[in-house]
């Protein structure tokens, strides 16, 4: 036999026993599941539409807690309402671990405020908490900046005098200001070439995240982050935004003043510093790097998208449209800016930002959890570090809370009387506890607060002053 043709066979046996030896061997009790091949997992039973149609699917079979092997490690599935607050609630503590994402492991390794687990990340929310409220409710309160930024973006709609108008960057602009603002101490002017340079980045770098490759590289990440692929230009893209940022964090070094910070950049170096003797401290610049990518990244393009859906969603449904500006004409008028306070005063407006992000769905899959002890959930024994995925979006399409689940319908959130109604399965950002405008649950949204703000402000103000209709023959905004 050719020495070839041995080598070749000796590979296929040796590829063959890393396959066998490389099934998981999963301790305690897990949840039922399509059966796993080695290395492969469930590969040959997802759904050619991604990840998310599989899981669906899967829920139909196995009910709302299952087991999914991606590639050779398994993953619990929890898809139902119920299923999803009694652990992100009733047991929060076990489900506080964080899971990974591979595309972004390289770039975070577990580093800043959103990946880390344990202690880092228990020091890095509450400082993060702390330093958000203070520069989002102290000498200028986060309403006030959303106001401003809203009067911003009125004067640039204005410009466009009725011309058709594709509002993708003004809105990207508008709510990365607001999170610069906190984190920069400063905003910036929407043709700032830099700024639209960075937000056309994290742009283009959502599509990727969400990609049919990027959601077979979390299957096979350890073998495949060896080749080209959609990962490597995440990864590129990561790397672009952390440039600015550590060239703003040198900036904010050379003239720092311990005494009077500026923004959540001069806070945390404050910190390092007096932390610098401490050898086990979680304040220093890897994680101040990715703390800031973190909100940045995160501050910016879900809640742009959101704003973007929203008004598609409203050029599709023009009466829907006009009940919302005969609430804001009954209730805040035409010779003041919206305020938070207006809020609880305007049912229907509130129910249909709701029923946006409902429908938008930005999120379908959450971030990925995984528990911090063995647990015991449902009868099931789910060991230490095991992964978790809370799927978000069967709760927010879940027919036993919507009675039109896949239907754009503002009334999912009022009642008979047209009050508006809490509903237990709305969790767009996640689920938790709260206080005031701020996160204090375990692995919630940290600014849902901010986020929720934003989108009534800006939602309001634009209504207030402009109506929307499409133009024909162009997917596009004329106000």
């Amino acid at each position: 036999m050719e020495p070839s043709v041995l080598l070749l066979l000796a590979l296929l046996v040796g590829f063959l026993l890393l396959m066998i030896r490389g099934h998981p061997k999963a301790r305690g009790h897990l949840p039922p599941g399509p059966r796993p091949l080695p290395l492969l997992g469930n590969l040959l039973q997802m759904d050619r539409r991604g990840l998310l149609n599989s899981f669906i699917q899967l829920q139909k079979k196995y009910g709302d807690v299952f087991t999914v092997y991606l590639g050779p490690r398994p993953v619990v599935m929890l898809c139902g309402t119920d299923a999803i607050r009694e652990a992100l609630v009733d047991q929060a503590e076990a489900f506080s671990g964080r899971g990974t994402i591979a595309v972004f492991d390289p770039t975070v390794q577990g580093h800043g405020m959103i990946f880390s687990n344990g202690e880092r990340w228990k020091t890095l929310r509450r400082f993060s908490l702390a330093t958000m409220k203070d520069f989002g409710m102290g000498k200028r309160s986060i309403e006030e900046r959303i106001q401003e930024e809203a009067q911003y973006l009125v004067e640039e709609l204005q410009k466009s005098q009725g011309a058709p108008l594709d509002p993708t960057y003004l809105f990207q602009s508008i709510t990365a200001n607001i999170i610069c603002s906190i984190v920069f101490g400063e905003r910036f002017d929407y043709k700032d070439r830099q700024f639209l340079h960075l937000l056309d980045v994290i742009y283009r770098t959502f599509p990727l995240i969400s990609s049919f490759s990027s959601q077979v590289f979390e299957l096979f990440s350890g073998f495949l982050k060896y080749f080209p692929g959609t990962h490597r230009q995440i990864y590129k893209n990561l790397q672009e935004i952390l440039d600015y940022i550590g060239h703003s964090v040198e900036k904010h070094q050379k003239t720092l003043d311990p005494n009077n910070p500026r923004d959540f950049i001069d806070t945390y170096l404050i910190r390092m510093e007096k932390e610098k003797s401490n050898q086990h401290t979680e304040f220093h610049h890897q994680n101040l790097m990715i703390s800031v990518l973190s909100l940045f990244f995160a501050g910016t393009e879900t809640s742009s998208t959101t704003l973007r859906f929203g008004f598609l969603l409203l050029l599709k449904y023009p009466h829907v449209a006009e009940k919302v500006q005969k609430e804001i004409d009954q209730v805040i008028g035409s010779h003041r800016p919206p305020s938070l306070d207006d809020r609880t005063k305007m049912p229907y407006t509130e129910a249909v930002i709701r029923e946006i992000q409902r429908f938008a769905d930005i999120i379908p899959t959450g971030v990925p959890h995984k528990v911090t002890k063995d647990t015991l959930f449902r009868g099931y024994l789910l060991p230490k570090n095991t992964e978790v995925y809370t799927i978000l979006s069967a709760a927010l399409h879940d027919p036993r809370y919507f009675e039109q689940p896949d239907a754009f319908n503002p009334d999912h959130f009022l009642d008979a009387s047209g009050a508006l109604k809490k509903t237990e399965a709305f969790m767009p950002f996640s689920i938790g506890k709260f206080k005031e405008m701020w996160s204090v649950g375990k692995r919630i949204c940290l600014g849902e607060g901010i986020a929720r703000n934003e989108l009534f402000l800006f939602f309001t103000t634009i209504l207030q002053n402009f109506s929307v209709s499409s133009c024909a023959g162009h997917g596009v905004l004329a106000v």
